[in-house]
């Protein structure tokens, strides 16, 4: 039976959307991007996570605009200066730039994909502002940063379903407005809000290395680098800026997303292969033991693999009862792969080495499979064991590219050369395992 591309695609992103849903995540749609015309199809995208159950908190930019409408506007560095006359321009800038997004939001003609959506959108004084101050001898007037958030009041708002629109603005306890760099407060709001993730909008959509190479996974230190080294606007560079400093900060995830390319955002967040830059330090620790909890995950994972006769039906009965045997992938708090050690003495099987079909080319180097494979043998070794076996019917060649030998059935141990299966005629592999001293 065919199954369309679209039906594979949804399928591959049912645990996106399991996982996503309650998840608190922090957008910065960059001036640019609002001036894009492509921003009425990423205000869809974002008003379906809405309804899919994320919890969006949505910082704009205006930076563009605000050159157009302050073309004689000073600068110090990389920031704005803020004097009393421009501060009501950026103000009113700020406040056609909302209106414009909130009408967006409330869409809802018939052909618009927001029919019926009914999304409520959340503003006010949640940003609680103060002067940057005098900075290499230059006063900086009414530009500030921030001060304190109001996460209670946030929280609230998310708590009501609502999703939450913030412009760059904070206000000092005396009432005073003062402008903030967008790409700052939403890291502090992510920060501040323990966000899931935190979302930039940028026109290329990746970070690329000062080799030109698109990278679409970093952990922090590479960032870093990255900035250093790599030629980039001033504008991209605060913003690579910020990204870094909420990872650095514990922000579990920020991702770098094209406003120019239709559906990037979804692509991103609801396919293993992703469309854009993913920072995090947790991609090291993309193997590790498995949990009770993960058995379920376990069971989707090898469940195609043994209707097609690739691997042995096991029960969850059986999953429940050997879990501790088992490693799993895991990306964005899904299982994505596993794989299981049973020790014979100095011996043991690797069994159930699986990787989910949608994960298989994820762009992750090395793969998820030579990832769990590493990790096995890491495990094995630390047990004393010299020696690893599988027994595999339709992965030959993937076992003899990763140091495999065929062998026949009497290189098992006894015990299992007793449970051998001779109708089922798997091929028999081994590989001796370096010692720390070899």
């Amino acid at each position: 039976m065919q199954t369309s591309g679209y039906a594979r695609w949804f399928r591959a992103s049912t645990p996106y959307i399991s996982a996503h849903r309650n998840r608190t995540f922090v957008v910065l749609l960059s001036g640019e991007a609002i001036a894009h015309n492509n921003l009425p199809n990423i205000v869809h995208d974002l008003a379906l996570l809405q309804v899919l159950g994320v919890r969006l908190i949505i910082v704009h930019g205006a930076r563009p605009q605000i050159d157009a409408a302050l073309p004689e506007c000073r600068f110090h560095g990389h920031r704005r200066i803020t004097d009393r006359e421009s501060l009501a321009t950026v103000l009113g800038v700020y406040g056609q730039v909302r209106a414009g997004l909130e009408a967006l939001f409330s869409t809802g003609l018939p052909t618009s994909p927001l029919r019926n959506a009914d999304i409520a959108t959340v503003t006010g004084n949640f940003i609680v502002g103060r002067p940057i101050g005098i900075l290499d001898g230059v006063d900086h007037l009414f530009t500030g940063q921030v001060r304190r958030i109001h996460t209670r009041r946030l929280q609230a708002a998310l708590d009501s379903r609502a999703l939450v629109l913030l412009s760059p603005i904070g206000y000092s306890p005396s009432g005073q407005a003062f402008n903030l760099a967008s790409d700052e407060l939403a890291a502090d709001v992510a920060l501040a809000m323990k966000a899931d993730k935190l979302i930039m909008f940028d026109e290329a959509g990746y970070v690329y290395d000062d080799a030109g190479r698109r990278r679409t996974n970093l952990v922090p230190a590479e960032l870093d680098e990255i900035i250093d080294r790599a030629p980039a606007a001033p504008h991209v560079r605060n913003q690579l800026r910020a990204v870094l400093r909420a990872s650095r900060g514990g922000v579990p995830r920020c991702h770098l997303v094209s406003f120019i390319e239709d559906g990037a955002l979804l692509q991103e967040l609801f396919t293993a292969q992703g469309h854009g830059t993913q920072v995090s330090e947790q991609r090291a620790s993309l193997v590790r033991a498995a949990r009770q909890d993960d058995v379920a995950g376990i069971v989707e994972v090898i469940r195609p693999l043994e209707e097609s006769g690739a691997l042995v039906r096991r029960d969850r009965d059986r999953l429940e009862q050997e879990i501790g045997n088992f490693l799993v992938a895991e990306i964005d708090g899904i299982v994505v792969g596993c794989c299981a050690l049973y020790p014979y003495g100095d011996a043991a099987e690797l069994a159930c080495v699986a990787v989910h079909e949608a994960y298989r080319s994820t762009g992750i180097q090395p793969g998820i499979g030579a990832r769990l494979l590493a990790a096995a043998e890491a495990s094995a070794r630390a047990a004393g064991i010299t020696r690893l076996f599988v027994l595999t019917t339709q992965t030959r060649d993937w076992f003899a590219e990763h140091g495999f030998a065929d062998a026949d059935v009497g290189a098992l141990p006894a015990p299992k050369q007793a449970l051998y299966n001779y109708q089922r005629s798997s091929k028999v592999m081994t590989k001796q395992l370096e010692t720390d001293h070899d």
